[in-house]
C-alpha cells in the first residue's frame, strides 16, 4: 500500500490555507491557555489568540528561538496533561541543556502519518524491506522511521546505527530495498562495502532516505552511483517532531513540506523581516496540530528559501530548497561568508577527491583567520607523481576562490585518513576558541 494522503498533498492552496488557519488559531488558543511560557511571550508582544485573522496575522507572533528551548527544560513547553504523554525525545544536549519533545498519542499518530508520507516519496510500499540506520532511543530519527514504515506496511530491520559490517550482512541476507541513514554514513557503507567484496549493483537496494545533516547535490551524485540507488533528501528537526517535517519526491527539486502540520516562513535572520517566496533566508517553522510540545515561530537557523511552482508529482505543497547552510555554522573568513555545503559542493565535482573532507579553522601569526581544508583524494591520485598532486591541489584552491572568494591552503590526504562517523559528520574544527 502506497501511503499518499492525496486529499491533503493534492489540495487547492484555498482549501489547505483555510485548514491552515483553524489549526494555527486552535494551537495559539492551546498554548495561551496551558503554556505560561507562551502567555507571557504572547502578552509581552501584546498579542493575543484573537489578534490572528488570517494567515499573514502569523508575522505578529514573536520568534521562539532554541535557547529558549533550553530555558523551558523540561516541562516548560507542555500544552497537555503529563498523564497524556505517551512518548519523550530530546536533541543531544552535547551543546547544553537538552531541547525536549513530548509525544501524546496523537502526535505520534502525526508522527507515523508524515514518516509514512516521507518513505512514500522515495518509492517505499507494502512489501519492501526497510533497513532503518537511525539512531534508537532519545534521538528522533530511529523511531520516526520506524513509526512510517509500520504504517506503510513494510518489513522493517530496527538496525540502528553502527556496526558497519553487521549492517551490509543484513542488507544483503534479508534483501533490504531501502536505507535510511545519514548521508556520510551511506558513503561509508560503500567503502566497507569494497571491502567486504559487496557490489551494491547485485543488491535489491533501490533506494534511500538521508537527512540528519547537511549534503549537497553533487554528495547525491556520488552516493547514487556508489550504492546504486535513488538518493533523498529528509528534513526534521527534533523540536518539531523529528523527521517528517519535509520530503522530497521523485522529481528531486525540492522537499515537500507537510503544510497541514507545518507551516513555513522565510525571515531575514538580520531583521526578522518576512521575505517573499524565492528569497534565500532563515526557514522559521509553526506547529499546526501539535499536542505535546507546539511550538510558534521556531527559528530553526537553516538557510533556504520556498518554492511554489508546480511539481510533475502532482503534490501541491510547498517545497523548500535544498538547505543551502546554517546561520550557526557559516563561516566567515577574512570577511567573506560561507558553508560548507558551499565547499563541498564544489569538492565532489573535482575528478579525484573523494566525499570525505574537513575544514579547520584558526588564527596565524598575523591573527588573521586562516582556513585549511582536509581532502581525501582517490588512491590512484595519493600514489601518482607530486606533479599531479599539486595540479589536483592548485585546482581545488582555484576553483573554491573563483566561486567563494576564499583563499584556503589545500592539504591533500591519502584515502580513510579523515574520521568517519555513524552518526552526524564533524566537518568544522574551529581552533580559534581553543
Amino acid at each position: 500500500m502506497a501511503v499518499w494522503n492525496r486529499e491533503v498533498e493534492c489540495a487547492s492552496v484555498e482549501v489547505r490555507q483555510e485548514l491552515q488557519l483553524a489549526r494555527l488559531q486552535e494551537t495559539l488558543e492551546r498554548v495561551y491557555a496551558r503554556v505560561p511560557f507562551y502567555r507571557e511571550k504572547l502578552d509581552r508582544a501584546g498579542v493575543n489568540p484573537d489578534a490572528v485573522t488570517s494567515l499573514k496575522d502569523i508575522a505578529k507572533l514573536p520568534l521562539t528561538t532554541k535557547d529558549e528551548l533550553r530555558q523551558t527544560y523540561p516541562y516548560g513547553l507542555l500544552a497537555c496533561d503529563r498523564a497524556d504523554l505517551v512518548e519523550i525525545h530530546t536533541s543531544s544536549g552535547t551543546t547544553g541543556t537538552p531541547v525536549v519533545g513530548a509525544y501524546t498519542e496523537a502526535d505520534i499518530d502525526m508522527w507515523g502519518e508524515v514518516m509514512a508520507r516521507t518513505l512514500t516519496m522515495a518509492g517505499c510500499v507494502r512489501g519492501d524491506t526497510v533497513q532503518n540506520g537511525y539512531g534508537y532511543g532519545l534521538f528522533t530519527g530511529g523511531l520516526g522511521v520506524h513509526y512510517g514504515a509500520r504504517r506503510i506496511g513494510a518489513n522493517l530491520i530496527p538496525i540502528s546505527s553502527g556496526n558497519t559490517r553487521r549492517q551490509l550482512m543484513i542488507m544483503r541476507d534479508f534483501g533490504t530495498t531501502l536505507l535510511t541513514c545519514t548521508p556520510s554514513y551511506s558513503l561509508f557503507l560503500a567503502e566497507a562495502a569494497i571491502e567486504e567484496g559487496i557490489d551494491f549493483r547485485t543488491l535489491p537496494l533501490k533506494a534511500g532516505c538521508f537527512g540528519a545533516e547537511p549534503w549537497s547535490e553533487n554528495m547525491r551524485v556520488e552516493i547514487e552511483s556508489k550504492l546504486n540507488i535513488s538518493a533523498h533528501d529528509i528534513y526534521g528537526l527534533t523540536e518539531l517532531i523529528g523527521p517528517g517535517v519535509a520530503s522530497e519526491c521523485e522529481c528531486k527539486n525540492g522537499q515537500h513540506f507537510n503544510e497541514d502540520y507545518f507551516y513555513p516562513e522565510i525571515i531575514d535572520p538580520e531583521t526578522g523581516a518576512v521575505l517573499p517566496d524565492g528569497e534565500k533566508g532563515e526557514l522559521i517553522i509553526t506547529s499546526l496540530k501539535r499536542e505535546g510540545t507546539p511550538l510558534l515561530r521556531y527559528r530553526t537557523r537553516d538557510i533556504t528559501y520556498l518554492m511554489r511552482e508546480p511539481c510533475p508529482c502532482g503534490r501541491t505543497t510547498v517545497r523548500i530548497h535544498r538547505l543551502l547552510g546554517r546561520t550557526d555554522d557559516m563561516m566567515i573568513i577574512r570577511g567573506v561568508n560561507c558553508f560548507p555545503s558551499q565547499i563541498e559542493n564544489v569538492l565532489m565535482r573535482i575528478e579525484g577527491t573523494q566525499p570525505h573532507y574537513q575544514i579547520v579553522i584558526d588564527r596565524g601569526a598575523s591573527h588573521l583567520d586562516e582556513i585549511e581544508i582536509q581532502v581525501e583524494v582517490e588512491e590512484a591520485v595519493f600514489s601518482d607523481v607530486t606533479r599531479a598532486m599539486e595540479q589536483l591541489r592548485k585546482r581545488i584552491h582555484d576553483e573554491l576562490k573563483s566561486e567563494l572568494g576564499i583563499s584556503a591552503h589545500i592539504k591533500l590526504v591519502e584515502p580513510r585518513s579523515i574520521p568517519r562517523s555513524e552518526g552526524k559528520a564533524k566537518r568544522i574544527i574551529d581552533k580559534r576558541s581553543i
